[in-house]
């Protein structure tokens, strides 16, 4: 269901962003990336796709779901003391020294800057005993954040047949991760020094892109013979943040710089409504036949860039009849582009508004005018 729903939309996506307002074909981004994903970070919004759901190794891509777990699972202060089987791991390596003592922070900084696969089995190994038990809290969070695809098998990515995951997928969990503040904060880092019960280490990114490409902010590199370059790439210009993968790719570096011109260049994330926004609606009934009505969340759409000043607000409620009480759904507004819905949210009564009696009706429209009035003239 999930597929089919983001298979729709991301149709959907490219009908309406295949053609220019010239009628001239949007040139596609050229990548030599066998899967790709291209994602708006704040709505998950599909801008382009290659393979997106076909299963791949993804190396130390990995590493971007074992730092988010550690970060919500640990606390950085927790002094961890190295096993000897986490320091022979093989592969890239911060060298950690077997019962050496580090903190926490040491190792998520290590795992995502310098990817060390020693740190990622510490990190395993400090959360959850062994790097059994972390996988499967691995793929029980990759389920939870909506990454159906991912079965993972250790904490950093060395081959293995049943480690796998999509290019969708990671885009997905690098856009959850991307919410935390010292997830961002230690991605965008190009480099970090850290001081541990043991003295200081020195941490530089292996992630290029952070010197080359004008706003980028994150987020892993991976590299092995079976998964080719990869990369998970985000960025943010004028406040808004996209997330690209490419995965077994000739060159990362141009290929996730092509995905995310693209995005910047044809598609634009708009607010058309926000969170509190009041709408006055008509009841058919009720003393007052205003009913204020407020808009229950912001509502932010992707829409091709040249179709920005194409989008209709529309405001559709049932006949409203009192009593109305404070907080009852009353209806909803929903964003329109060439007469297609692609965004709504619910509309709630501002206030309560009672039916109309006889003697409410006196009250409101007779007797509290007339008092108003006996009071203007100094009569009462």
């Amino acid at each position: 269901m999930r597929r089919s729903l983001c298979a729709c939309l991301l149709l959907f996506f490219f009908f309406l962003g295949s053609i220019d307002a010239a009628g001239a074909p949007i040139p596609l981004p050229e990548i030599t990336a066998d899967a790709a994903a291209l994602l708006d970070a704040r709505t998950g919004a599909i801008l382009y796709a290659r393979a997106p759901y076909t299963h791949r190794p993804p190396a130390s891509t990995t590493k971007i779901l074992t730092a988010i777990i550690a970060l919500e699972k640990g606390r950085l202060t927790d002094i961890v003391t190295v096993s000897p089987y986490a320091s022979w791991t093989e592969g890239s390596s911060i060298y950690l020294r077997p019962g050496e003592r580090v903190t926490l922070e040491e190792l998520i900084w290590g795992a995502l800057l310098e990817s060390g696969n020693d740190a990622c089995v510490a990190i395993a190994e400090h959360l959850t005993g062994s790097e059994e038990a972390f996988a499967r809290v691995q793929n029980s969070k990759a389920r939870a954040i909506g990454a159906w695809d991912t079965h993972f098998v250790n904490p950093h990515g060395l081959p293995d047949p049943n480690h796998y995951t999509t290019a969708y997928d990671l885009a997905t969990i690098a856009r959850y991760a991307l919410k935390n503040a010292k997830f961002q904060e230690i991605v965008r880092a190009r480099e970090k020094e850290l001081f541990g019960p043991e003295g200081s280490r020195s941490f530089i990114s292996t992630n290029r892109l952070l010197w080359s490409y004008s706003g980028a902010d994150g987020v892993k590199t991976g590299t092995t013979s079976e998964a080719g370059q990869c990369l998970v790439a985000s960025a943010t210009r004028d406040g808004r943040q996209l997330v690209g993968v490419v995965l077994h790719s000739d060159d990362r570096w141009s290929d996730a710089a092509a995905l995310l011109d693209y995005g910047y260049a044809e598609t634009r994330l708009l607010k058309p409504a926000g969170a509190g926004e009041i709408v006055i609606l008509q009841l058919s009934n009720g003393l007052d036949g205003d009913l204020p009505a407020r808009l229950a969340k912001d509502l932010f759409v992707v829409v091709p860039a040249q179709k920005a000043d194409r989008l209709e607000k529309r405001v559709e409620t049932a006949a409203l009849r009192a009593p109305v009480e404070r907080g009852q759904k009353v209806g909803k507004v929903s964003i329109v582009l060439d007469g297609e819905t692609i965004a709504s949210c619910d509309l709630i009564a501002a206030r309560s508004v009672a039916a109309r009696t006889f003697a409410s009706w006196f009250v409101w429209r007779v007797y509290r005018p007339l008092l108003r009035e006996l009071k203007r003239l100094r009569l009462l």
